[in-house]
């Protein structure tokens, strides 16, 4: 992985909310990678895993709090002498948020207040948060830019958009120094295969390596802008340490600025693993959007966040990974 900061990090501190999840997770190994004086995870496990925690259990550098963001207290006490905030943690997934909006509700809305507040009353230097391409709704134009969004199509889009909304009024009214990274379909090693709510990524390669069903949903001409995880960290690295003040207070498209169908991925997979298997298709998702893909350039302005891996790269990656867990 290449490097994606200048300054000298080797006396501070970031807290990862959500740290034991995949993407959080990617970014806690390049912080202490690259020399982090602490590096702190607050996680309670309900979505993220041990393993990932078990992968820097030896690091002097890092520190693990087993704690829920639903509790202020928690909260708080994870922000205090944080120099920067990188908040990850959320309840994921359109059809769970679909099937249970309340806890959706109340991990990433009310979450995301405990943890935005927290921050402020700390007076850390940023807080940079995961927000979602599910915000564009049934804004139809393509590509995607930030400043122009749908209607809502899933209570967990709903959870986002309020993030978002906080931050910009933490922003304004505190003079808290926030920045939001929409994702869009971030793929890579150790996403999570297994559970009605795993990503397509994984269930595919998972399906194709086992010979067990694979599900696509509607016709698989549905497109979306497929992010290799390597991206989203080098995003939240370069927004947390930025020294552009004009950074904050905004929102960015984290992708590639390509998109691929749905059917062209699973074909790739399974050429990649030289397998023949089947796919069997099922009605569309609710509260799926049908195409996506990100205009990146203000992330680039701003940022200077330049996608250093594209689709097949992170692909072959990725497979490679899954196939050596086999």
């Amino acid at each position: 992985m290449e490097v994606f900061h200048q300054k000298d990090i080797s006396n501070t501190t970031f807290l990862i909310t959500g740290g034991a999840g995949f993407i959080g997770s990617h970014i806690v190994a390049y912080l202490l990678r690259h020399g982090a004086g602490r590096v702190r995870v607050l996680d309670d496990l309900s979505t993220g895993f041990q393993r990932n925690i078990d992968l820097f259990a030896g690091n002097p550098a890092f520190e693990f709090i087993q704690g829920d963001i639903r509790d202020a207290a928690v909260c708080a006490a994870a922000c205090r002498g944080a120099d920067y905030v990188n908040h990850q943690a959320a309840l994921g997934s359109v059809p769970r948020s679909v099937k249970d909006p309340v806890t959706s509700n109340e991990v990433n809305v009310s979450g995301f207040i405990n943890m935005i507040t927290a921050a402020k009353d700390a007076g850390v230097k940023a807080f940079v948060y995961a927000s979602s391409s599910s915000v564009y709704g049934d804004e139809p134009n393509l590509p995607k830019v930030e400043e122009r969004t749908g209607n809502p199509l899933s209570p967990y889009a709903v959870t986002k958009k309020t993030g978002e909304l906080y931050a910009d009024v933490f922003s304004r009214l505190y003079g808290l120094k926030a920045a939001g990274l929409r994702y869009f379909n971030i793929f890579g090693p150790r996403q999570d295969p297994h559970g009605p709510y795993a990503a397509v990524i994984p269930l595919f390669i998972s399906g194709i390596l086992n010979q067990t069903p694979v599900y696509i949903n509607g016709d698989g001409e549905q497109t979306r802008d497929f992010t290799f995880v390597e991206n989203a960290v080098q995003a939240n690295i370069r927004a947390m340490l930025t020294d552009n003040d004009a950074a904050f207070g905004k929102v960015y498209n984290i992708a590639v600025g390509e998109n691929f169908s749905v059917n062209f991925l699973y074909n790739a997979i399974r050429e990649i693993l030289g397998r023949e298997h089947q796919p069997t298709y099922r009605a569309p998702r609710e509260g799926d959007i049908r195409n996506s893909l990100a205009d990146i350039s203000r992330a680039r302005t701003f940022l200077d966040y330049r996608p250093t891996q594209h689709f097949m790269d992170g692909l072959k990656q990725t497979v490679a990974f899954f196939r050596e867990q086999q």
